[in-house]
């Protein structure tokens, strides 16, 4: 009887390791197989050669103009990531939005960016913060400072989630969809998604009131995303993603690491985003009924949209990453008109649009920025924090849930809003139909000045010097 064969074996003929090993050296073994008789069954599992990048960059559709020198470096910076971007072997089409700014090395996409891919989902490019997207309720009639106080009372930013008294019923149906998905049936997942329902988190997310400029209705809209638990399925997905990248297309950057489709791993993780889709909906409602019913008001509409997911069309796979979607086709519940926030002195834009071969059927999400928030900061030179408040809040009810003021969330820290509007016109990115003229809006602030971890710090630094 010849010598039986190992995994080594395979490994010194070339063979990547793979769950197909231990089949494959059974067969082996068991029929005697050797020599040429050997290889020719070991064929089946060679692997394809790698997939290169594309040598040229798909071309993309530029919905955004420089307005101004500082603009035409964040205009060029969008337009150089989006070129390297573009050069992904899975992707066929792409669109930037007059709000894009970049985020991360060349090859990321921008914010405000659309990326479109075959039969293949980016984790990467819908990023951390899967499912952000906006939620207005329509109180009617109702005093909007009635609403502001209530929302206050009803709503949770800053880090972590609610104490266990103070935690929102989780439907019975959200949990059964979590325990069906091989991903988000693990324990940490589904206590992540009970402490975090009900809660907006930090950065640009927020909570607006205002009065309809067509109805002079009062309108609640909150902003934010899946938190914790949709960063975690992102965490999760890069990892698959990064196996495949390895394997099938190496030349790729691993920021744009792909999970097929249609393998196991992609049916699953769609099936994984579409859960925290609906987790993400349901964390919106918690806050607006919290709020109506501590008001006591009465709710006359409502509706939603996200503007950072991945959007399915037959193989297309439209990644968003902070890009509104106009076409009712990727919107399985639409209800409604979608949302585009500019800044909290700003009206939010009521729109409603068609898709268009540059449009790619998306809008803007909002006004974006040209500049880092530590560069924001540091514009601001010495003047007191109190006194850039006063000057950029004027006439509005504004708030931060920390009581520290984040200057890097005001309005000058964004792009100007007259210029974004105007650019929606030119490329035809979205009517407006109605604006929500703003009456105040409450944000996480400047939640890390006060952070225990920075108390311990400053007490540590007193005890020194006494």
């Amino acid at each position: 009887m010849k010598n039986l064969i190992n995994g080594n074996t395979l490994i010194k003929l070339g063979f990547r390791p793979g769950k197909w090993f231990k089949t494959a050296i059974e067969h082996i073994n068991e029929n005697q197989l050797e020599g040429a008789e050997m290889l020719t069954y070991l064929e089946q599992f060679k692997s394809p050669p790698p997939i290169e990048l594309y040598e040229k960059p798909v071309p993309f559709s530029i919905n955004i103009k420089a307005e101004n020198e500082e603009e035409e470096e964040n205009v060029a910076a969008v337009i150089a990531s989006m070129n390297v971007l573009m050069k992904t072997p899975t992707i066929v089409d792409g669109a930037i939005m007059p709000d894009a700014c970049p985020t991360g090395p060349a090859g990321t996409i921008p914010v405000g960016g659309v990326v479109v891919a075959k039969n293949a989902i980016h984790p990467g490019m819908h990023s951390a913060d899967i499912c952000c997207s906006v939620m207005l309720t329509d109180f009617g009639k109702a005093d909007p400072k009635v609403i502001m106080d209530a929302a206050h009372a009803s709503t949770h930013f800053g880090p972590g989630g609610r104490e266990r008294n103070d935690q929102f019923r989780f439907p019975a149906e959200l949990l059964e969809a979590f325990e069906a998905n091989d991903i988000l049936k693990d324990r940490n997942f589904i206590q992540m998604a009970r402490k975090n329902l009900g809660t907006q988190g930090d950065g640009n997310h927020f909570l607006f009131v205002g009065k309809s400029k067509k109805t002079g209705n009062t309108m609640m809209i909150t902003h934010h995303g899946s938190r914790s638990v949709g960063a975690k399925l992102y965490t999760a997905g890069m990892k698959i993603a990064e196996r495949f990248r390895k394997e099938i297309s190496p030349a790729t950057l691993k920021q744009n690491a792909w999970i097929p489709f249609e393998t196991e791993e992609g049916q699953t993780y769609w099936d994984a985003l579409q859960v925290i889709r609906k987790w993400t909906k349901q964390n919106h409602i918690c806050i607006h009924n919290a709020t109506a019913e501590k008001a006591g008001a009465t709710i006359e509409n409502r509706f939603w949209n996200e503007h950072n997911f991945v959007f399915k069309d037959g193989d297309l796979f439209f990644h968003a990453k902070g890009a509104t979607p106009l076409s009712e086709k990727y919107m399985p519940d639409i209800t409604g008109p979608r949302l585009i926030p500019l800044n909290m002195a700003e009206p939010i834009l009521i729109v409603e649009g068609e898709s268009t071969a540059t449009n790619l059927g998306f809008a803007p999400h909002g006004a974006g920025r040209n500049r880092s928030r530590t560069s924001h900061r540091k514009s601001k030179g010495d003047t007191p924090i109190a006194e850039i408040f006063a000057a950029e809040t004027e006439g509005l009810d504004v708030r931060f849930f920390s009581n520290e003021i984040d200057i890097t969330e005001l309005p000058s820290a964004y792009k100007n809003a007259d210029s974004v509007r105007n650019q929606m016109d030119e490329f035809g990115l979205g009517k407006v139909i109605d604006e929500v003229m703003p009456y105040g809006s409450i944000m996480a602030g400047n939640w890390q000045k006060n952070a225990p971890w920075k108390k311990r710090r400053r007490k540590k630094t007193v005890s020194k010097v006494n």
